[in-house]
């Protein structure tokens, strides 16, 4: 148990996400007509509310059998700034774009609890990456065919370079499973499903990622979305 959860804490479940992240306006976006796919997945999780929204709260939970983990946090997206509450109730608060080496420690986990919340929006966010061309394929978790894609990562930057995402999605462009793959391996590293959809002003969020056949969870609780009017 306890080295299952230092791997966790240190290494993080996956840490996925590239941190060259760049939050566009949705007025940059191409016009409905010309929408890639990628666009079109992250307009169906709410992405063209994104401009309003000044603060994200949630907790970040992984459940088993026998143990319970998660870290909480706040996010000002417009300000680059995000706090982190520790277990003991301790504050931790910092700018992005200025962190010494306990801040990128910190930053790590901020960016792969962020990934699980909101990974449609890293299509359109995400420099150095590639998307494939969807197909339609069986999923591997529900069985049923869905379309596909791929999202592979650059070698260069970040704090997971290479990693790559099978993202099996709806004709409604929800994401209903994924397959991710470290350093781009052929073999699967983690295949989770995506479900218990809601709604927080605007953003359409998964609150539940579970493995086939295992009791386990990653769940987000504790979640709010702060929007200005426009």
């Amino acid at each position: 148990m306890t080295k299952y959860v230092l791997f966790f804490c240190l290494t993080l479940f996956f840490s996925s996400c590239k941190d060259n992240q760049n939050v566009k306006n949705q007025s940059e976006t191409t016009t409905p007509q010309e929408l890639t796919v990628a666009e079109k997945i992250a307009n169906a999780n709410g992405y063209q509310q994104w401009d309003s929204v000044n603060e994200i709260h949630f907790t970040f939970n992984v459940d088993t059998d026998s143990m319970h983990f998660e870290r909480q946090w706040k996010w000002f997206p417009k300000e680059n700034r995000v706090t982190h509450t520790k277990s003991t109730g301790e504050h931790i608060s910092y700018n992005r774009q200025a962190m010494d080496s306990l801040l990128k420690t910190i930053d790590q986990k901020f960016i792969n609890d962020k990934f699980w919340l909101l990974a449609p929006f890293n299509l359109v966010w995400d420099e150095g990456i590639s998307i494939s061309k969807p197909t339609k394929e069986i999923a591997p978790i529900s069985k049923d065919s869905l379309n596909k894609i791929t999202l592979t990562y650059s070698e260069d930057g970040g704090y997971t370079p290479g990693d790559a995402y099978d993202l099996f999605y709806g004709d409604d462009y929800l994401i209903k499973e994924w397959i991710y793959r470290k350093g781009n391996q052929s073999e699967p590293s983690l295949t989770t499903t995506w479900e218990e959809y809601e709604t927080f002003n605007g953003l359409k969020i998964a609150k539940s990622h579970k493995k086939s056949g295992e009791n386990w969870n990653l769940n987000f609780t504790n979640i709010k979305v702060v929007s200005k009017s426009l």
